[in-house]
This record gives C-alpha cells, structure tokens and sequence, in this order.
C-alpha cells in the first residue's frame, strides 16, 4: 500500500492554505503569520496547527478560530483544485501496477470528502484517514489504523510526503518513506528522517526500485 499525505504532495494547496491563515487571523485581530510560519504548519491537524500558530489564543476560542479558517479556505478555493503535474496518472499507474493506494492527511474528513468529490476520485483510494479521526501527525496513530483497515503490514507500505510530520510520522510506524522536494519543508529537513529517496515530481515515484509493482 502506497499512503500519500494530501496537501502540499498530491495537491497544489499550500498557497490557498496560506491566505486562508493570514485571512482568519486578520478577520480576529491577531498577529498575522508570515507565509512561512503558515505554510510550516502544514500536515499537521488543524487544532493543533491554530495552538502552534496562536498560542496567545485561549482553548476557549480555538473553535472559532478553526471554524473561520474553514470559511476562509473554501472561500480561497479554486474549482477544481489544482493537482501536482503528473499525480493523476502517477497515482493510475501505481493502481495499474497492483498496488492499493491510501491518503492520510491533516485535512479535515468534511474537507478531504469536499475536495475528493469536487475533483471527481471519490474511488482513487482505497483507504483514507484525516486527522479530526484520529491524532495529528507525527503520532503514528493515523498510519496504523490504515494498516489495520487494510491488513497491511509496515514492512509492506510506504509513505509519500512534503512534510517532516509526514517523514517522523512513518518512521514512528515503522513504515519506509519518500519525500517529496516541492512541497512545505525543505530537502535537508526531509532528509533527517532517512526516506527511501526525495523526489522532485511524482512521476519520479515510478521509477523506484520499490514501486516496481507486483
């Protein structure tokens, strides 16, 4: 099973995830986050990402603070959004060669529902888990309920992300991983937690020893 995490590696989302942090905080009167901090906290689950972001706001508030982000996010949205160059038929060929295919995001399951209908692959994975489900990366929690759902062992998955939440999240489970260079954080960060290879487009997966198929 291949798990891909979704923004930032599949999806073309960072700048939209961006706009939609500085234009939350503005609308609350908050310090508004350099496109940095916003896009450093990608991949990880949305509460989580608002207490990093804002700390000086009380819990009492997150909520709203995670509900204007929403309202500003598919306010942000371009229909459809846009995929990486080649994710589409990366993703058909890694189908084509056997393997099944999973996401696990820090996307909400409301949101990764919306954007998987909008764009038309409600059935492109086999499995998907979202981080209001479960706990945010990089506890492996999230992986190890992919697993279990689809009786896969570590040893016979692999995750793909642009984040070292996604990385630190695969090596927790015990899972082998691959880094993609074009998403939020950079080569060397991915690099500290010892990916299979980081690739510069998806495609480039095709070519991996390791997704040579079955």
């Amino acid at each position: 099973m291949i798990i891909f995490d979704w923004d930032g590696t599949l999806c073309d989302s960072v700048a939209q995830i961006v706009r939609s942090v500085q234009g939350v905080a503005r609308e609350m009167g908050l310090p508004v986050p350099s496109e940095a901090e916003a896009a450093n906290i990608i991949g990880l689950s949305l509460h989580r990402a608002m207490e990093v972001l804002f700390p000086e706001v009380p819990p009492a508030e997150l909520e709203q603070l995670i509900s204007g982000y929403s309202s500003h996010y598919v306010a942000n949205e371009e229909a459809p959004p846009a995929m990486f160059p080649g994710a589409l038929e990366t993703l058909n060929e890694l189908r084509g060669r056997g393997f099944e295919l999973a996401v696990a995001t820090g996307k909400s399951r409301r949101g990764l529902d919306r954007v998987l209908r909008v764009m038309g692959m409600e059935d492109m994975f086999d499995a998907t888990r979202c981080a209001d489900e479960t706990t945010s990366k990089p506890d492996p929690l999230m992986l190890n309920e992919l697993l279990l759902e689809r009786s896969i062992s570590p040893e016979r998955a692999l995750m793909i992300g642009d984040t070292e939440y996604d990385l630190e999240m695969a090596v927790n489970a015990g899972i082998s991983s691959v880094g993609v260079s074009f998403g939020v954080h950079s080569i060397e960060r991915l690099a500290v937690h010892k990916p299979v290879a980081i690739v510069d487009s998806l495609p480039q997966l095709l070519e991996l020893p390791e997704l040579a198929g079955r």
